[in-house]
């Protein structure tokens, strides 16, 4: 009688039988083998990547080991074993994401629009950010529900250029700003290291390749992920009654679960000077009132309260420097992240015309749209024709009851304070 395989049972002669054995391990490694294969080819490399020399890929290493031993506690510390992300899994994410492309403006898209403001004609003062590339919509990509990303990747290339910190614990040291699905794939990272639980819950504990819209919380979610600290900041209008959830733009929420306009799963603090501005400003430029406001003298309301903070934003870092003879000033802050009900932009800079006296005058934000061709930005301000109604938004256009804004505080987070920046928190300035 043949001896059986203890493995399948088949009967097969005692010459072939310690072969036959072997062949299931094999069989199992092959099986293992192509598991993996299948993963990484649902995760394609970057084509730079591709083309990357051992010392590259060891440069990527390293990168992804020291970011690895500098947060790994911070990022890992007290969560269950399911959502704890190992050094293999950041290896991988790093080696594998891709290079967002976007189209390229020669010399730079904020040294244009600095060129423009300086050959306008008027008394006026505007302060705008250092680099900033566009990053617009593509209708095979994400037309219709990806500006929020599109914001994220905005304020990431200027982190990256302006602030070196910044440049290394972004993205696993990359040096890239990530596509929509690589960014996608960071948020759920954070989301398993304990950054915006409710998020993570709410989103099903999934984002990846999905096309839900998302806003400020997620960006400060990712960049708080790296230890930058990412600052939320919600205006509400006094006559707005219901708060808005931004991941489904246009539904209302209703309960007194909710704790703000823009999210309900922010912790929310009130604060009680609505001209007070961003917490790494303190100072402002003095101003000049004129006799007439009587008993509302120095009272903002509407739509100039969000104006008047990001006026300061920018404005608090120059002081005197702001009543000097250079008419367009490059700020060190970052820019700002606007979101409102339906959409979202990128504040890079505002201009002040300047009036009689401070009520008379005039503002206007300086904004990025994803929604807008990078190359029809380009042109017009080659041109310097018609790039005003593209980049400029006067206060009588902030007509929505409810905006919030992300920006980033200077510094890295690490220990204690990373454990803080888990809890997304919003100030709320009513409009």
């Amino acid at each position: 009688m043949l001896p059986s395989c203890p493995f399948c049972h088949i009967s097969v002669p005692s010459a072939e039988l310690e072969r036959h054995a072997n062949n299931h391990f094999v069989e199992d490694e092959l099986e293992s083998d192509m598991e993996l294969a299948i993963q990484i080819a649902l995760a394609p490399p970057s084509p730079e990547l591709m083309d990357e020399t051992t010392s590259d890929r060891d440069l990527y290493a390293a990168h992804s080991e020291r970011s690895l031993g500098q947060h790994d506690s911070d990022f890992n510390h007290n969560l269950p074993n399911s959502r704890k992300v190992d050094d293999q899994e950041m290896s991988l994410l790093i080696g594998s994401q891709i290079k967002s492309t976007f189209y390229n403006v020669q010399g730079g898209l904020m040294a244009l629009i600095r060129r423009c403001l300086e050959l306008e004609n008027g008394n006026a003062i505007t302060i705008v950010s250092g680099h900033v590339d566009h990053y617009q919509s593509n209708e095979s990509e994400d037309i219709g529900w990806g500006c929020g990303w599109r914001n994220i990747q905005m304020l990431s290339s200027h982190l990256l250029v302006q602030r070196p910190d910044a440049r290394g614990a972004m993205f696993g040291g990359s040096g890239f700003v990530p596509d929509i699905l690589s960014l996608q794939r960071w948020l759920e990272v954070a989301w398993k290291r304990g950054f915006d639980t409710y998020g993570f819950d709410s989103f099903g504990q999934k984002i990846y390749g999905s096309k839900k819209w998302i806003g400020t919380t997620e960006c400060a979610t990712i960049l708080r992920s790296f230890g930058l600290r990412a600052r939320i900041v919600d205006f509400d209008s006094m006559t707005s009654k219901q708060p808005l959830n931004h991941r489904n733009p246009g539904y209302k929420l209703a309960g007194k679960q909710s704790h703000g306009p823009m999210d309900k799963f922010l912790q929310r603090t009130m604060n009680e000077d609505s001209q007070v501005g961003p917490s790494a400003c303190d100072k402002h430029l003095p101003e000049k009132d004129c006799h007439h406001q009587g008993k509302n003298q120095g009272k903002i309301y509407g739509p100039q309260v969000l104006v008047d903070w990001v006026w300061k934003y920018f404005a608090c870092e120059f002081d005197s420097r702001l009543d000097g003879s250079k008419s367009v000033l490059i700020s060190e802050k970052t820019p700002l992240y606007l979101q409102h009900d339906g959409h979202s932009r990128t504040i890079v800079g505002i201009q002040m015309q300047k009036g009689k006296c401070a009520s008379d005058h005039h503002y206007s934000l300086l904004v990025l749209d994803p929604a807008h061709r990078t190359a029809a930005l380009e042109r017009s301000l080659a041109d310097n024709n018609g790039w005003q109604k593209l980049i400029k938004r006067g206060t009588h256009t902030l007509k929505k009851p409810q905006y919030q804004l992300c920006y980033v505080d200077p510094g890295i987070a690490h220990g204690v304070e990373m454990e803080q920046l888990k809890i997304i928190d919003s100030i709320l300035v009513e409009l």
